[in-house]
């Protein structure tokens, strides 16, 4: 045991090295959704209410962003190029390995938030979360629901050129329906009703409760619960559809 964790210790290192060496990805991951909340925090400067919507909404953007759009990206080009192969050849363990992109995107998703925070607190009038135990709560809950849909998705991509545009067809249309820039109980009824089948919209809600309006977990246990669902659906597509190899069929 203690070996496996030493090893996956050493894969998470090198993966966030990597990282850190890939500007663009550091952009689209980090200062990305930094920019729209300074974009859309300067459209409604005047407004404290529209604020309060905005800054949690970018945050359960981020979460989706650093794990459901990385994995799903990610895993998409490891297949492909056949690092996944190579892999089952080499004296590192699946689970290290795998634990170890698992740990980054956690990590990614931690820095995302904290930025978030501290960000609201700073430029846009939002307090310190009021509840940071839901706060945690939520965000694990977005990040194994997102990491898992990632990787359930990446089986459904055919090669890595077409990664993109899979990732957002999904990922563009459900930040827009879900209220990451408005209230989603505003919107026209249709799309009301498809925002609440969707988890982002329930990760926003949690997200908004533990760091604007200080609602307990308890008020948002249903929100919990849609999570944890979709959470499972992409869990069991994730496993079932899990390949090492590209299909070159």
């Amino acid at each position: 045991m203690s070996d496996a964790l030493a090893l996956t210790w050493r894969q998470y290192r090198l993966e966030r090295r990597m990282f850190w060496r890939n500007p663009s990805a550091a952009f689209f991951n980090f200062l990305l959704p930094l920019l729209f909340l300074a974009l859309f925090g300067a459209i409604f400067a005047g407004s404290q209410a529209d604020l309060d919507v905005i800054v949690p909404g970018i945050a359960g953007m981020s979460v989706m962003s650093t794990t459901f759009v990385a994995l799903a990206m990610n895993v998409t080009f490891l297949r492909e190029q056949g690092v996944l192969k190579r892999l089952r050849g080499t004296p590192l363990p699946s689970g290290a390995y795998l634990g170890a992109l698992a740990l980054h995107a956690v990590t990614n998703t931690a820095l995302q938030i904290a930025l978030v925070v501290a960000a609201g607190r700073l430029f846009f009038g939002i307090g310190w979360p009021p509840l940071p135990l839901e706060l945690l709560v939520f965000t694990v809950a977005g990040v194994v629901c997102f990491a898992a849909l990632g990787v359930a998705l990446a089986h459904a991509i055919p090669n890595f050129d077409s990664a993109p545009a899979y990732v957002n067809a999904i990922f563009l249309p459900v930040v827009v329906v879900s209220g990451v820039f408005y209230d989603a109980e505003s919107a026209p009824a249709f799309l009301a009703d498809i925002a609440q089948a969707l988890p982002l919209t329930h990760l926003i809600d949690g997200l908004s409760a533990a760091m604007v309006t200080g609602a307990p977990l308890g008020d948002h246990l249903s929100d919990l619960a849609v999570i944890a669902l979709w959470a499972a659906a992409g869990i069991a597509l994730a496993v079932r559809g899990w390949r090492w190899e590209a299909d070159r069929d």
